[in-house]
């Protein structure tokens, strides 16, 4: 019986990437056994990721949501194909790649605004896809933010080995970055990493912030912004802390252990360090959508896909932290 278990929609990803071949190693793993699973994309997609696995998926196969009972099975395969049978090229992005996403997402984040699914996990997308295929946003967060009615601040978390990071500016020229260094957008990132992290089961998460000046020190925005940014956090209950000079950040807060999430002014400050310490486990969670959403923070990978050399262990990672969230959410709502 499956029918209290939480709902997973798990997406396939690019089809030209190394996503439907993770996707087929995923659904042979044992934790996906405690968990209701309904994969969405095109057959054939699925079919050719277990093709290059050699593993077989054991799906049940519909084609409508409202096909499913989970009282007899727990893991589904919806079926979008609908008489297409196109062949997706290995390794090159695409217009019929992005629409092949865009198709299972949208219907994924339906299915999620029904409540019919209560987490998605998706294998790596490709920008440049989406954007052939119909994507009027940069990314895919924004795109989910408007589809389901996202007006409150969100913004993307990057996660390895349970240690999180959000930023305050992301993909935006470094000569612009400065003047996006105010307080009202520093605390933004530090109360939705503080709100998240509980809801992955840390009852009070220590922030880091780091700076944005060498040494936190040459300039002025610490001391007029991001100390201003830190105190009214722990004026709200939040158990912040800085700000951390960005060369040693990730060694007070991660290597030694001393915070369970920081907070940075932009992208590559924290990316150098996350991707440093952990590239091979980072994943990626589009924070401040009302389910849990999760995908390993790698990308396509198109210089080896089809070959069956993608590593597992940030695709379970996701899919792990979709399922602990969701799970912690739902009980929540019940207290």
């Amino acid at each position: 019986m499956s029918e209290n278990k939480i709902n997973i929609g798990i997406l396939l990803g690019d089809p030209s990437g190394i996503g439907p071949e993770l996707i087929s190693k995923l659904l042979s793993e044992k934790i996906t056994d405690d968990v209701n699973i309904v994969v969405i994309g095109e057959k054939a997609v699925l079919e050719s990721g277990d093709k290059i696995t050699g593993n077989k998926s054991n799906l049940e196969l519909v084609t409508n949501f409202d096909q499913i009972n989970f009282e007899n099975n727990n893991k589904f395969f919806l079926d979008l194909t609908k008489g297409k049978n196109h062949q997706y090229k290995i390794a090159e992005c695409s217009k019929e790649s992005g629409e092949n996403v865009l198709q299972s997402l949208n219907l994924a984040l339906d299915l999620a605004k029904q409540n019919k699914i209560h987490a998605i996990n998706f294998g790596p997308f490709n920008k440049t896809s989406m954007i052939m295929g119909g994507n009027k946003h940069s990314d895919e967060l924004h795109l989910m933010a408007e589809r389901l009615n996202v007006e409150s601040f969100f913004c993307e978390f990057n996660v390895v080995d349970n240690f999180w990071t959000a930023r305050v500016t992301s993909h935006i020229p470094i000569s612009e970055v400065p003047k996006n260094i105010k307080k009202e957008k520093i605390i933004k990132p530090i109360k939705l990493i503080h709100e998240t992290m509980k809801l992955n089961g840390i009852a009070s998460p220590r922030v880091a912030v780091q700076a944005l000046n060498p040494h936190a020190e040459f300039g002025v925005e610490e001391k007029n912004e991001i100390i201003p940014a830190i105190e009214e956090a722990k004026s709200l209950g939040i158990n912040a802390d800085g700000p951390l000079p960005c060369d040693t950040s990730f060694i007070t807060a991660f290597k030694n252990k001393n915070h369970d999430c920081i907070v940075g002014m932009y992208h590559d400050a924290l990316q150098s360090g996350l991707k440093a310490f952990g590239f091979d486990r980072g994943v990626t969670v589009q924070g401040g959508m009302p389910i849990p959403i999760t995908t390993p923070a790698h990308g396509t990978a198109f210089d080896i896909a089809g070959k069956n050399q993608a590593n597992l262990e940030p695709t379970l990672q996701s899919f792990k932290t979709a399922l602990t969230m969701a799970n912690n959410k739902n009980s929540n709502a019940k207290n």
